[in-house]
C-alpha cells in the first residue's frame, strides 16, 4: 500500500512498533513502581502520589469482588473528572469487568437507555448524581449502586464549605448504606485483602464507549484492552517531547469521553506526569491552576482554546509554561490556533480520532511540517486509504472520499448489533463516516461529514467550509451550517450564527461577506441568528439537533 506519510515522519518516530502485551491496569502498576512518590492527582487542593492512587485502586477492585462483580460483568461509572472515576476504572478492568463510561450530564431518558443496553448490573456515581439514578434504577437491570461524595477528595476547609455551597440547586435524596446501596469510602476503607486475579485476555472488552457512531443511534463501541493500550503505545511514541515523570496535565476533558479518557486519564498516567483534574471547565480555575502548577501540556478541544482566548482577563495570568497543546474532537479553526500559540509561546497539534479507534489515528508531527488545517498524517501502524462514496474504489490521492483506517486500535464491533458492526466494519477497515482527501506527502483533510454534506443543485457543499469561512468574520464568535429540504434545489444552504458580544449584524451583512468569498452555488439562502449552538458533551456542533429545530421554526423558508 502507498504510505507517503511514512517519509515525513519526526525522525524519532518509528514507522512501525513493538506493542507490550500488557492489560491496562498494568500501565498504571508499572507507573506506580517507577515513580511511587510522584504526585499523581491534584484535585482542588488535594494531592495524590502514585503509590496512594495504586493502593486505593487495589483496596477498591477487592472491594467489587466482594461485593459480588465478576469478570466481563459491565460497570457504569456515572461520574464527572474526580479521584472517584480514576480509582474505579482501574480498579473495575483490573477484576476483568467492562467500564461502561456514562455521561453525568444525562437525563433519566438518556441514561436508562445506556444502563439498558450494556446490560451494567453495577453503577458508580456521586451523591449529587443519585437522584436521577434513583429515578431509573427500577427499569434497569441494575443491582448495586455505589455512591461517592466530591467532598472526601476535598481539602479539610473546603470539605466543611462543601455542604452549604456545593449542592445549592440540586434535588435531595436521602443515601443510606442498605439493599445493595454501598458508600465509595466505605468500600475503599475496607481491608478486603488483595483481589484475585482472574485471567484477562488482551482482547477481552475493557470498555463500552457509546457513541452515536457513523450510523444511527447510539451504540456502545467494544474497546478491547489490546486496542487501549496500542493506541497509548502510539501516542507515547508520537509525542517525543514526553518526559517521563515530569510532565504535568491540564486534565478537564471529560473522562467519560475517549478522548478525554485517552489524553487526559491514561497518557499522564502511563507517563508518570501529575494530572491536575477539573470536573468542569472554568476559565479562572483553569487559568490560576497553569500558573500555579507550571502546566506543560493542555490537551483540549477548539472551544476550550477559544474560551482562553476571549477570557478578558487573561493577560493576568503567566501561562507561559504551556509547551504543548494537543487539540482533538473538532475542527481547529486557524485564527484560535493562532490566538492561543501567541498568548502561551506553545503549539497546539491538531490530531483527528474516533471512539471507533480508541481513538487517535491521525495526528500533525511535533518536529516536522505542521500543516495548518491538516489533522496530520496517520500514527504508526495505521493504515489509510479513501475510497469512493458510491463505488468504494479506493481513489487517488488528492481526490475526496470516505476515510477508512485499519490498526490495532480499531474496535472490535458494536455491542450487540451485528448489523451496524457490518456496515462499518469491513474486511478489517473501519469505514468513518468523514469524507476527507489526502494530499501528496500523505497529510489528511476532513472535508465534512459524510452525513452531513449537502448536495444542492447537483452540487456537493461542505459544511464545514462554510463554517470555517463564518468564523472568519470579526462579528461572528460561532458559526455551524446545515442543508435543510427544498424542492426546486435539493437542499439549501442555511447557516446558523452566534455573535460575538455586543455586535449586531443583518442577514444580507452575511450573506455579502459570503458572496464574495465563496462561489454562488454555496451561499447560505438564509441566516439564522442564535444565542447558542447545540452542542454534545465534547462540544461538538449537533448539526442533526440544530437541523431538527430549524425545520420546526415556521419561518425558516
Amino acid at each position: 500500500m502507498n504510505k507517503p506519510w511514512l517519509t515525513y515522519y519526526d525522525r524519532e518516530v518509528p514507522v512501525a512498533l513493538e506493542y507490550p502485551h500488557i492489560l491496562i491496569h498494568q500501565i498504571l502498576e508499572q507507573t506506580a513502581a517507577r515513580f511511587p512518590n510522584r504526585t499523581a492527582l491534584l484535585f482542588f487542593g488535594t494531592s495524590i502520589s502514585y503509590r496512594s492512587l495504586q493502593e486505593s485502586v487495589i483496596r477498591f477492585a477487592g472491594a467489587l469482588q466482594k461485593i459480588g462483580i465478576k469478570p466481563k460483568d459491565r460497570v457504569a461509572l456515572f461520574l464527572p473528572n474526580c479521584p472517584q472515576m480514576i480509582i474505579a476504572f482501574y480498579a473495575a478492568v483490573r477484576i476483568g469487568a467492562t467500564v461502561v463510561p456514562t455521561n453525568p450530564l444525562y437525563t433519566d431518558k438518556e441514561l436508562e437507555f445506556q444502563l439498558q443496553d450494556s446490560g451494567a448490573e453495577t453503577l458508580i456515581t456521586l451523591d449529587l448524581l443519585y437522584a436521577r439514578v434513583n429515578n431509573v434504577k427500577a427499569r434497569t437491570p441494575l443491582q448495586r449502586i455505589i455512591v461517592g461524595k466530591i467532598e472526601d477528595y476535598l481539602p479539610t476547609l473546603k470539605k466543611i464549605l462543601y455542604p452549604f455551597f456545593g449542592k445549592k440547586g440540586t434535588d435531595a435524596v436521602k443515601i443510606e448504606e442498605k439493599d445493595h446501596v454501598y458508600f465509595f469510602s466505605t468500600l475503599l476503607s475496607q481491608k478486603s485483602g488483595e483481589p484475585s486475579v482472574p485471567e484477562i485476555k488482551p482482547d477481552d472488552i475493557a470498555l463500552l464507549q457509546y457513541t452515536g457512531g457513523t450510523t444511527g443511534t447510539s451504540k456502545g463501541a467494544m474497546l478491547s484492552h489490546k486496542n487501549i493500550a496500542s493506541n497509548n503505545c502510539q501516542m507515547r511514541h508520537w509525542y517525543t517531547m514526553l518526559r517521563e515523570g515530569e510532565e504535568i496535565f491540564i486534565s478537564v476533558l471529560p473522562f467519560f469521553h475517549v478522548y478525554g479518557m485517552a489524553a487526559t486519564m491514561m497518557l499522564p498516567i502511563s507517563i508518570g506526569a501529575t494530572l491536575i483534574v477539573f470536573p468542569r471547565f472554568v476559565q479562572k480555575d483553569i487559568l490560576k491552576s497553569v500558573e500555579q502548577y507550571h502546566v506543560t501540556l493542555f490537551p483540549g478541544i477548539p472551544a476550550i482554546y477559544a474560551s482562553i482566548n476571549t477570557y478578558k482577563d487573561v493577560k493576568k495570568f503567566d501561562i507561559s509554561s504551556i509547551t504543548y497543546c494537543i487539540s482533538g474532537s473538532a475542527p481547529l479553526p486557524v485564527k484560535v490556533l493562532h490566538d492561543f500559540e501567541q498568548l502561551t509561546g506553545g503549539i497546539i497539534i491538531e490530531g483527528y480520532g474516533l471512539t471507533e479507534a480508541s481513538p487517535v489515528t491521525h495526528c500533525n508531527p511535533l518536529h516536522g511540517s505542521r500543516k495548518i488545517g491538516s489533522i496530520g498524517m496517520p500514527v504508526p501502524d495505521t493504515e489509510c486509504k479513501i475510497v469512493d462514496l458510491e463505488t468504494g474504489a479506493e481513489v487517488p490521492g488528492g481526490e475526496t472520499g470516505e476515510l477508512c483506517i485499519r490498526g490495532p486500535q480499531v474496535m472490535q464491533g458494536y455491542w450487540q448489533k451485528p448489523e451496524e458492526t457490518a456496515q462499518v466494519l469491513k474486511d478489517g477497515w473501519l469505514y468513518t463516516g468523514d469524507i476527507a482527501r489526502m494530499d501528496e506527502q500523505g497529510y489528511f483533510y476532513i472535508v465534512e461529514r459524510k452525513k452531513d454534506m449537502i448536495i444542492s443543485e447537483g452540487f456537493n457543499i461542505y459544511p464545514r467550509e462554510l463554517d470555517e469561512l463564518l468564523m472568519l468574520h470579526p462579528k461572528i464568535r460561532e458559526a455551524a451550517v446545515i442543508g435543510v429540504p427544498d424542492e426546486l434545489r435539493g437542499e439549501k444552504v442555511i447557516a446558523c450564527v452566534v455573535l460575538k458580544e455586543g455586535e449586531s449584524a443583518t442577514q444580507e451583512e452575511i450573506i455579502k461577506y459570503c458572496r464574495d468569498n465563496i462561489a454562488k452555488y454555496k451561499l447560505p439562502k438564509k441566516v439564522i441568528f442564535r444565542q447558542e449552538l447545540p452542542k454534545s458533551a465534547a462540544s461538538k456542533v449537533l448539526r442533526r439537533v440544530l437541523r431538527e429545530e430549524i425545520l420546526k421554526m415556521a419561518n425558516f423558508n
